[in-house]
């Protein structure tokens, strides 16, 4: 290997590893079903140690370059087709206005969808006709939870997830949940349905300016509401992204005011990061945040589908208020996003436009980590 780690650069050791690797296998000098080197051989030639080695090579393999083979090693899974995406489609659609990449409607693979949903004709058949559970099916809700648990850290039961027809529909769950009159916060400026929606039920709009790093704290401290609805991981139209200090700011005002943070999690999990940031509902320990998140900007505009998390604290109360509603999701859409999920078809589909972004990222990196 003829890699040069610059200890003295600001990079970490494991990220130039990271990058050099990367280049040799978009570029094929590791081609598919190749095995690399062993992370012991790679630490020797590159003067790194086997720890160091051993990150890059988990970095790689989450975002699914290569794939760990019990007493086998390391092998390439990447090929150069996983980045060639299918005809765009016009349809509008929310997009931030700092765009992050070139991903837009229409990247989901229309063939993985339509074997899906040819195999789940095919297994449940006449099955599908029947109603669904007021709350989502058993299969769905089992899926996104186990999903939740190893994507987000967010260790749930699937009594805890709700299951809806998008995000506009849970906010007005969210909305009779608290109940007309109540205050809820919102960034200032933010997706504008959002308050939209909230004020048709009768719920109070108390909108909180936004600093570079999230919600004003002044702002937030000097707040009468008892909700706050908050994008931490991204903001629309700002882009803004809350930090840690920020997101235990958040936490800490809610826990001294004994409010509920309503978490958007829109366009998580679509995060160049090599870890994904940790949700708010992580980081409470799920005690007072609503966790909610879709499946319109991963797969298409078009997948109606959204869900959101209940802290166990408010489960049996939402069920005795609003547990009567019934689910607005056909059967067949619910049981092949379960499927995506059960299959891996929707994280692989995550990790190449993760690579994608990551890829055209790094085109601004110094060029001995290209």
């Amino acid at each position: 290997m003829n890699y040069f780690i610059d200890q003295n650069k600001p990079v970490p050791a494991y990220l130039q590893l990271y990058g050099f690797l990367k280049a040799d296998i978009a570029e094929g000098t590791y081609p598919y079903g190749s095995r690399l080197p062993s992370k012991r051989t790679t630490a020797d030639e590159t003067g790194v140690s086997v720890v160091t080695a051993a990150h890059a090579y988990a970095l790689l393999s989450e975002e699914g370059y290569i794939e760990a083979r019990e007493r086998s090693g390391f092998f390439v899974i990447y090929r150069a087709e996983d980045f060639q995406t299918m005809p765009r489609d016009t349809a509008e659609f929310h997009t931030p206005v700092r765009k992050l990449s070139s991903y837009t409607v229409g990247d989901f693979p229309f063939s993985v969808l339509a074997k899906t949903t040819r195999k789940v004709l095919s297994e449940y058949g006449e099955a599908l006709l029947v109603r669904s559970p007021n709350h989502g099916c058993g299969e769905l809700r089992s899926e996104l939870a186990s999903y939740l648990a190893r994507s987000r850290g967010i260790h749930v039961s699937p009594s805890q997830i709700i299951v809806g027809s998008g995000a506009e529909y849970l906010y007005g769950l969210i909305a009779q949940f608290f109940g007309y009159g109540t205050v809820f916060a919102l960034e200032s400026p933010s997706y504008e349905k959002i308050r939209k929606v909230y004020e048709s039920f009768g719920i109070r709009c108390e909108m909180l300016p936004l600093r570079k790093d999230g919600i004003d704290k002044n702002a937030l401290y000097a707040s009468k509401a008892a909700v706050l609805h908050t994008t931490p991981f991204h903001n629309f139209p700002t882009g803004i992204t809350a930090g840690a200090s920020k997101k235990a700011e958040i936490l800490s005002w809610a826990a001294s005011n004994h409010a509920v943070i309503i978490e958007d999690n829109y366009d998580s999990e679509l995060t160049v990061s090599g870890k994904p940031v940790d949700p708010l509902f992580a980081m409470s320990e799920g005690d007072n945040v609503i966790y909610v998140n879709t499946f319109s900007r991963t797969i298409a505009p078009s997948i109606r589908i959204g869900y959101m998390v209940l802290p166990k604290p408010l489960e049996e109360t939402f069920e005795k208020k609003l547990g009567f509603y019934s689910c607005t999701v056909p059967l067949l859409d619910q049981y092949v996003i379960a499927e995506l999920l059960r299959s891996g078809n929707y994280e692989r589909h995550v990790n190449r436009i993760r690579r994608k972004k990551r890829r055209e990222g790094m085109q601004g990196m110094p060029a001995d980590l290209h």
